[in-house]
Order: structure tokens, then C-alpha cells, then sequence
């Protein structure tokens, strides 16, 4: 397997940050619920927010495998085509605001958008498909971008007819981390990678613009996370490309100059919108505070893969997680990472108490409550 395709395995990448602060007279625990505060939720993201839009059939060739055992095992005890062992960030945040689970936005069925819907995308990229196909860089993506998820948003709410601007009513916004999949479908190719975190994070601050143009009050905006600590970047990088927490230096760079350009845009957006309350989710720090002391969070294995085979991080990128030759670990809550490339229910559920409670985001989450409270 070439590194170039081989990192195009990130296309199920995704995915995922998170919500909520306290009431103004306590102190917020990761435990604690919020009910009332938004009756509905809108995600978007890649495979770390997707919660069934992409299945088997359907999503990244490398982890074809998404409706099969063991994926879900922990909390659903069956595969929900989450790309996971249970729930995601968002799921948690859902929890936390006392709302169901998303429903995926390709199978709504009758009101099941009462409490939000799920636009997220494994595979998804933030530039256009078109951009990719054009450099020749399309082997195995997925040709969804955030685009297509403004798109289907857009549909969806021409379907509420009259009913469309009761959608912002209440609603929490939520993007999830997208770009990831971006950078690795650019892995070998001449185009630097400035080129595609400006095309990235101009397309990201497109589709922000629109919503809080069309009515949006109330946004979470994920950055992405360290992708060099994930096992596919370790398994494939010289172990000379590596930096201060073991991860590949090259890959943790791209992810944190692109998260540098998305804060300078979500600052202009604030200005521009001084009515709505734009949160930034510092998935970054979240991800290297937990590698810094994974004991402290319960975790064992910083590395390895919990659902994988063979090699230093039990991850094959010809033999992966859902195949039926390969297992996985007994202990998931003990691995930060499940397949080689997404993350264990039980670091998603550290990653949503750190932002919950932990400070790790900009501005903290009990202005987006403070500000819900005031207005009603």
C-alpha cells in the first residue's frame, strides 16, 4: 500500500466536539443534563459527527465495514453505522441537552426531524469534490463536502414549508470537525498544503456564514484534532517524523495551522454576527491534554488500535475493523483509539467532558447558555 493511498484512508475521518456549560448558580458537571435550554440539534462534520448518513454500501472503501460487528458494541450492542464502538461526541451532547439521538438526514423518516437532524458525512471534505477531481486526487473519496450538507439543509428546510424559520427557533448548531480528509487526499500531490487549509477554511466560513445569515443564534464550531497521534498516520510515517507527545510532527502541523486560520475566521465571523454566540471546540488541546496524562482519563493504550490487526498499533489498512478476520480488544475503554482512525466511546466521552466542564473552549460554553437564558 502507497502512503498517498494509504492516508486516503482518512476518509472516514471525522469527526467530532462538544457542548454545554452550567446553570448560572452551580457549577457544571459532565453528568449533568441541561433540559429545555434548545429543543433541537443541527450537525455537521465527517465521520467523528456521523451518526448513519454513510453505511458499508455507501461510505470510504478503506472502512467499508460500518454496519458490522463489532462497530456499536459498547452502548448500542449492534452497529448504527457510527464510526465508533458506541456513541460520539454528539451523541453526548444530545444527552447532556435531554434530546434523542440525531437522526441521520438521508434516512428521516415521518417527524423524526422534530429535534434536529444529522447532515455529518463520513469521508466528507470541507472543499468541493469538484476541487479534488479536477488535481486528479479522487481515488476512494467520498464526494460529499460541507457543501452537500448545507445543500441537504437547505432541502430540508423547503420541506417544513412554513415551518422553515421555526427551525432556528431553539436550535443548536453544531459542526464537527471537518478537513481532515482534506489533507489526506492531498498526501503526494504538488498542491501545498496552505492552499488547501485556506480552500478548507474559506469553504467552512462559507457555509457559517450562511447559516448565521439565514437565522443561526447559537454554533459550536469543532477544530480538528492532532491527526498525527492516530494509529494510520503512525503506522505510515518514518519514526523520525515525530514530536513532543510521539505523534507524526508533520501531520499534528497541518492541523494546527489549519485550527490557527479557522480561529481567525470565526473571530471575523463574530464580528460580522454580533447577535449569535460562535463557540470554537479546541479539539486539539482536549486530544494532547488526554496524551499528556492518559491516566488520569482511564486510558492505557495511547496508540494502538482497540479493533484492528498486526503491526506496532494493531492496524492493517488491508485488514481492518468490521472484516471478519479481525477482532477487537476487550477492554475498549481503555484505548483513546477504536479502528486505527476514530476514537472509543469512552475518549469521546472524555473529549465531551473536557469542553463541558474543561475550559477548552473559546468563549466558554456558559455564554452561548447565559445568552439562551436572557433571550428565552
Amino acid at each position: 500500500m502507497k502512503i498517498c493511498e494509504a492516508m486516503v484512508a482518512l476518509t472516514s475521518y471525522s469527526a467530532i466536539f462538544i457542548l454545554l456549560c452550567a446553570f448560572a448558580s452551580a457549577s457544571p458537571t459532565a453528568n449533568e443534563t441541561h433540559p429545555h435550554l434548545f429543543s433541537k440539534i443541527y450537525a455537521f462534520g465527517d465521520s467523528f459527527t456521523d451518526t448513519g448518513n454513510t453505511r458499508s454500501v455507501s461510505g470510504p472503501t478503506v472502512f467499508g465495514h460500518v454496519s458490522n460487528s463489532p462497530y456499536g458494541s459498547t452502548f448500542f450492542h449492534h452497529s448504527t453505522n457510527r464510526y465508533s464502538d458506541g456513541r460520539l461526541v454528539i451523541d453526548f451532547i444530545a444527552q447532556t441537552l435531554s434530546l434523542p439521538f440525531l437522526t441521520p438526514y438521508r434516512y428521516l423518516k415521518g417527524n423524526e426531524s422534530f429535534h434536529g437532524v444529522n447532515f455529518a458525512v463520513a469521508g466528507s471534505t470541507a472543499i468541493n469534490h469538484d476541487f479534488f477531481v479536477r488535481n486528479n486526487l479522487s481515488l476512494n473519496i467520498t464526494p460529499q463536502s460541507i457543501q452537500t450538507q448545507l445543500h441537504w439543509f437547505n432541502k430540508f428546510l423547503e420541506t417544513q414549508g412554513h415551518r422553515g424559520a421555526a427551525a432556528f427557533d431553539d436550535a443548536l448548531f453544531w459542526v464537527g470537525e471537518i478537513g481532515v480528509n482534506d489533507y489526506a487526499y492531498n498526501t503526494g500531490s504538488p498542491i501545498p498544503d496552505d492552499t488547501i487549509r485556506k480552500l478548507g477554511v474559506a469553504s467552512v466560513t462559507g457555509v457559517l456564514q450562511s447559516l448565521l445569515k439565514k437565522g443561526a443564534k447559537y454554533m459550536v464550531v469543532q477544530g480538528l484534532p492532532p491527526s498525527g497521534c492516530l494509529p494510520l498516520a503512525m503506522s505510515i510515517a518514518p519514526v523520525v517524523d515525530r514530536d513532543d507527545i510521539g505523534c507524526v510532527r508533520s501531520s499534528n502541523n497541518q492541523t494546527y495551522y489549519h485550527n490557527l486560520a479557522l480561529r481567525a475566521s470565526l473571530q471575523s465571523l463574530r464580528r460580522q454576527f454580533p447577535q449569535a454566540v460562535i463557540i470554537y471546540a479546541d479539539y486539539w488541546n482536549v486530544y494532547r491534554t488526554v496524551m499528556k496524562n492518559p491516566g488520569k482519563y482511564g486510558f492505557r493504550e495511547l496508540f494502538k488500535a482497540c479493533c484492528g490487526i498486526g503491526g506496532p498499533y494493531n492496524f492493517n489498512v488491508l485488514a481492518v475493523c468490521g472484516m471478519s478476520s479481525v477482532s477487537s480488544c476487550k477492554k475498549p475503554y481503555e484505548y483513546i483509539n477504536w479502528d486505527g482512525v476514530h476514537l472509543t466511546e469512552a475518549m469521546y466521552k472524555v473529549v465531551h467532558d473536557m469542553f463541558v466542564e474543561g475550559g477548552f473552549t473559546e468563549p466558554p460554553f456558559g455564554s452561548l447558555f447565559d445568552k439562551k437564558r436572557r433571550e428565552g
